[in-house]
Formats: structure tokens, C-alpha cells, sequence
């Protein structure tokens, strides 16, 4: 499921864009000033961050210049509609900018359209040294191929994208073997460990007790 980071100051206008989203099968999280934003990005992965400009601590501008080094694209929701506003925060590296007020509908669509074009630029994601290729679905280590089954890359993107995250083995099993799944956990745990073997992964990707596997960054 895609994750969504909502940075707005206005709870009534933040319940109403994680609703929103929400009913569209995004899940949400909520944020209310940007030291917040901040320390929930450095504790979790998002796929998308909705931010205001005006906002206490940090403001919009600053927050998207701290979290531009973990890939996460940014939509600009602000009040703040004169047009040098939009070109600044177009220029810093929002992927869009949309002023308030707003039509919930416009702000769905907008959002579909940033995840749609960030996925396909995002052809290749790299992680200390294993880079992998999305398109062909090729993992290289250090520059040399590793052959991975179906099972073994599905997981390391799964890491990948939810880094720093406690996965549990329900949530492993059905995001990559799916709902039906009805095989042991010694499954999971075979494939991790291969996987984390042949990429060099074992201090990285971590057994959390009693819950399942942990990707360290």
C-alpha cells in the first residue's frame, strides 16, 4: 500500500486529506508541524509527503530541502498562492503545487499523476552497493549480477521500501507470497536468509523477535 505523509498545521483540513485519501486505498499518516514531519521521515518510509509551506518549526521550504535525500516526492498544498511562491517551491523540487482552497478531487488526481510519473523515472534504486533495475528486475553487487528467484527480489524491494520498519511475517508472507499463503514461517525465513547471503545482507536485514525481519539503514 502506498504511504502517504500529510504536513498540515490545520487538523480539521489534515483529517480531511487523510480521509480522503484514505477512501482512495491510500494509507495515511499525519503530521502537524515540520520538526514532526521530520522525525517521522527519519523513522519511516513514505512514497509521497503532502506538505503546507507555512508551518510551525520548519517551514515547507526547509522541510523539502531536509528530506530531498530520501527520495520522496512532495506535493505543495499552502495557502501561499502568489506565483513566486509556486515557481520557489517548483525550484527546490516539489513534484507539484496546489493552492488552497482546494477540491478534494483535484488533489486525488494530482497525487495518481505524481506517483504515476515518480514510478516510472524510478528505473533504478541503489542501496550501499547492490543496485537493482526495476524494468528488467536485474540486482547487480558491487557491479556483478546476482541471481535472485522471484520470491528473493520481491523481498528485498519489500525491505527496501519499508526500511527501518519491523515487517511481521503476516505482512511478509502476504505482500510477497500472497492472501492464500498457507506454507510455515520457516518459508519466510528460508528465503531471507538466501537472500540476505547472496547480497551480503546478514547484519542488515535483521530478525526481530517474535515479530519477523527488520531492513537496518
Amino acid at each position: 500500500m502506498v504511504r502517504i505523509l500529510i504536513v498540515e498545521d490545520e487538523k480539521p483540513i489534515s483529517d480531511l486529506i487523510k480521509m480522503s485519501l484514505g477512501d482512495a486505498g491510500y494509507e495515511c499518516f499525519c503530521a502537524y508541524d515540520g520538526e514532526q514531519a521530520a522525525d517521522m521521515i527519519e523513522a519511516n518510509h513514505f512514497d509521497l509527503a503532502i506538505l503546507d509551506i507555512m508551518l510551525p518549526k520548519i517551514n515547507g521550504y526547509d522541510l523539502l530541502e531536509y528530506i530531498q535525500p530520501y527520495d520522496i516526492p512532495v506535493i505543495f498544498l499552502t495557502a501561499k498562492s502568489d506565483v513566486t511562491d509556486k515557481v520557489k517551491g517548483l525550484k527546490l523540487g516539489a513534484e507539484d503545487y496546489l493552492t488552497k482552497p482546494f477540491e478534494i478531487v483535484e488533489l486525488l488526481a494530482r497525487v495518481e499523476t505524481v506517483l504515476r510519473r515518480y514510478d516510472k523515472n524510478k528505473q533504478f534504486i541503489e542501496l550501499f552497493d547492490i543496485k537493482i533495475d526495476t524494468l528488467s528486475r536485474v540486482v547487480t553487487k558491487s557491479g556483478k549480477t546476482v541471481n535472485l528467484t522471484a520470491k528473493e527480489y520481491d523481498l528485498l524491494l519489500l525491505f527496501i521500501n519499508n526500511k527501518n520498519i519491523a515487517l511481521f511475517r503476516s505482512n511478509i508472507s502476504m505482500k510477497v507470497w500472497g492472501e492464500d499463503f498457507v506454507g510455515e514461517s520457516r518459508t519466510i525465513d528460508l528465503h531471507v536468509q538466501r537472500m540476505r547471503q547472496k547480497l551480503g545482507l546478514k547484519d542488515k536485514i535483521v530478525a526481530v523477535y517474535k515479530v519477523g525481519y527488520r531492513l537496518e539503514v
